[in-house]
């Protein structure tokens, strides 16, 4: 450990010596080949860089980069001055700059300085400018982004998503990220300055050597031009080289984000992910080789090795989809072996729609089927006359059911059936049957009419005859949406219900923190809204419905009466539900006889109020009331039963098991302005 401790000593106190020696180096003069073996680490240590910046993941693997940025400028400055004074003084600079300026320049100085010239450019134009404005960015909106990533942190920590060590860790990454984009806004400048300053030592160089070439050195004009022009050159190159290559890596760094592996790994795995396009590269290629001056010969093997390249991409992927499957199938049979597995048997849609074989192109949009848009629309349309969010509709095919029967079922058991014939349409008669349509006899699923199912050459004659003609995928339809409508109350849980208080939490704020949880519970709620939906009434407006219950529950805490005051708060929206003709409502009203009955059949527990009938008088109730919704029936409106409050929900106790289509309603749940009309009255 101690050991440890010293090579760390050693180590700081090494690269402080270098970071002095550094500075030294720009006023001691240094041996002609000590500045070579320095020109050719400072080119590793570049190339070191632009390596570590392509394979890092994240910009803060190497977070070091800005400080390392202003030591290189520095190093490769000091470097410069020394190389400079070199060259001024010697007229040499010793074999790494006079190789790079003889290899580069050869036999033509004009074409050495066009090169040095052109990566002048390159860098400080494109490379160090863009990293420079990217660095710039990314500073910024880093710092704009911190409050919200904070908030983001601190909403996670509360809901106990993360603990306090994650967060911690969380706000160490974004702190540091922060720095790290400001530092490297800052040590772009360096890259800036670095890449003029080059600019003015190759004029230094240049015109400096040309005079002490000629008044120190004794050298000619022709004899000063070249070799100063080649010992400026090869000292230039072999400083922007370097310079060119940490600014690209600067470039990388600050450019690094939602990647998940390496510069490498990123190119192979996004830019080559598409085969088929590389079809088209090679086959414009090729027509360019075939159809410009360019010729066949030189992009033939272009084309050739786009083709194969595009061939093993697309066996590759193939092998891996393979290879996925296979381990999907195989973590599939490990699952079913695995004692877990059995958990998820326990599972139970609310709402599943099961048919037979012959009934998938109802489902199947391949062959025009249409059902799951269907299925949406009728989510949408139980919103909105509901006000209750209905789940999702699990659709699957059943090969133990009749080729055309399907199955609707509510929390895993079947609650209706029904039988479709494909390539047929439903009629159904207006009351006038006409002998000379025919077809197979069966009942409307919905709601019971008799109805035949007709072919295509029928279904016109049909219409004539003032038949109604439904297709199969409408009568599928309207069976479900009765379905979901009848059993919404059974849908209506307490998570969904809290749910249904989150949405308009926003809203009223005040309202959702008075009422819940000080006054009533979720089940509470879920209780009262379950009431209404059993009897058809909407919770679309919760606002009013949370209202009264906040007004009443104070006094009590029963659901049924609680509900029987949301009922009549909400005697607007049940006046418009049930009056059919205008500003009239015709109703089947309840003797004073009756009423009076059944108000002394009611019994008061601690538990709640129930009505305790004996078995007779309840069954001539049910047949006087049945009698006259016949008679009203008749009229050719629908029966809507109408009594006092006080024992309203009792009378529908009575009627809801053999007459639950039939709506019973209190006098304090319609609007004045509506005019009820008595069709008959039910007495005892």
């Amino acid at each position: 450990m101690k050991g440890g401790a010293n090579r760390m000593k050693i180590k700081e106190i090494l690269i402080l010596l270098a970071i002095i020696g550094i500075v030294i180096m720009m006023v001691v003069p240094i041996p002609v080949m000590l500045l070579s073996i320095l020109l050719i680490i400072n080119i590793s240590l570049a190339l070191m860089i632009l390596l570590v910046a392509m394979n890092t993941k994240d910009a803060l693997e190497f977070s070091i980069f800005p400080a390392l940025l202003l030591i290189t400028t520095l190093f490769r400055l000091a470097l410069n001055v020394s190389s400079t004074r070199t060259i001024l003084s010697e007229a040499r600079g010793g074999p790494v700059i006079e190789t790079f300026g003889n290899f580069v320049g050869g036999n033509t100085i004009a074409v050495g300085f066009v090169v040095f010239l052109i990566l002048v450019v390159v860098q400080f134009i494109v490379i160090t400018k863009g990293s420079e404005r990217v660095a710039e960015v990314g500073a910024r909106f880093t710092l704009d982004a911190m409050p919200g990533k904070q908030m983001s942190i601190d909403a996670d920590l509360n809901a106990g998503l993360i603990d306090e060590q994650q967060a911690k860790e969380r706000r160490q990454k974004i702190e540091r990220e922060a720095d790290f984009y400001g530092a490297m806004d800052g040590a772009s400048k360096f890259v800036k300055g670095d890449a003029i300053a080059g600019i003015v030592i190759l004029l230094i160089n240049l015109l400096g050597g040309l005079v002490i070439g000629m008044m120190v050195h004794g050298l000619s004009l022709t004899e000063s031009a070249s070799t100063f022009s080649v010992l400026t050159i090869g000292d230039g190159l072999v400083s922007q080289i370097p310079a060119l290559l940490i600014s690209t890596s600067a470039g990388l760094i600050v450019t690094r984000s939602a990647s998940k592996g390496n510069l490498a790994f990123d190119l192979s795995s996004q830019l080559l992910a598409y085969p088929k396009l590389l079809y088209i590269v090679a086959g414009t290629i090729a027509l360019l080789g075939i159809f410009t001056p360019i010729g066949v010969l030189i992009t033939l093997p272009l084309v050739i090795t786009f083709v194969i390249t595009a061939r093993k991409m697309q066996h590759n992927i193939h092998n891996r989809k393979k290879e996925e499957e296979q381990m999907e199938e195989k973590q599939d049979i490990e699952e079913v072996k695995s004692p877990e597995s059995v958990i998820n048997l326990l599972d139970v849609d609310p709402i599943e729609f099961e048919f037979g074989y012959g009934l998938i192109p109802l489902a199947d949009t391949g062959q025009g089927g249409d059902l799951l848009d269907r299925i949406v629309m009728i989510r949408r349309q139980c919103a909105l006359e509901l006000g209750l969010i209905v789940p999702v509709v699990r659709i699957r095919d059943n090969i133990q059911l009749n080729p055309n029967e399907y199955v609707i079922k509510i929390k895993g058991n079947p609650v209706a059936r029904g039988e479709l014939l494909l390539n047929h349409y439903l009629a159904m008669s207006s009351g006038i049957d006409d002998d000379s349509i025919t077809g197979v006899e069966t009942v409307e699923p919905a709601f019971g009419l008799p109805a035949i199912w007709v072919d295509e050459t029928t279904k016109d004659r049909a219409e004539l005859s003032g038949y109604t003609i439904v297709d199969p995928p409408s009568v599928v339809a309207t069976h479900l949406t009765e379905i979901i409508k009848n059993h919404a109350y059974e849908l209506l849980g307490r998570q969904e219900t809290n749910s249904l208080v989150e949405n308009i939490k926003g809203n009223v704020p005040a309202l959702i923190e008075e009422l819940i949880p000080n006054i009533l519970s979720i089940g509470d709620i879920q209780k009262v809204l379950v009431n209404l939906l059993k009897e058809k009434i909407s919770i679309r407006d919760l606002v009013t419905i949370f209202e009264t219950l906040a007004d009443y529950a104070a006094y009590t805490k029963d659901p049924q009466v609680l509900t029987e005051y949301v009922r009549q708060s909400l005697s607007r929206q049940i006046t418009q539900q049930y009056s059919s003709v205008g500003d009239v409502l015709k109703v089947l009203a309840i003797g004073p006889d009756l009423e009076k009955k059944i108000s002394e059949s009611i019994q008061q527990t601690e538990h709640g109020n129930y009505l305790a009938l004996d078995p007779s008088t309840s069954q001539i109730i049910h047949q006087r009331i049945l009698e006259q919704v016949k008679k009203f029936m008749q009229t050719g409106n629908n029966p809507v039963i109408l009594t006092s409050p006080t024992i309203r929900y009792f009378l529908r106790q009575l009627t809801e098991k053999t007459m639950k289509d039939i709506p019973v309603l209190s006098y304090q749940e319609l609007e004045p302005t509506i005019e009820v009309q008595s069709v008959g009255v039910v007495n005892i």
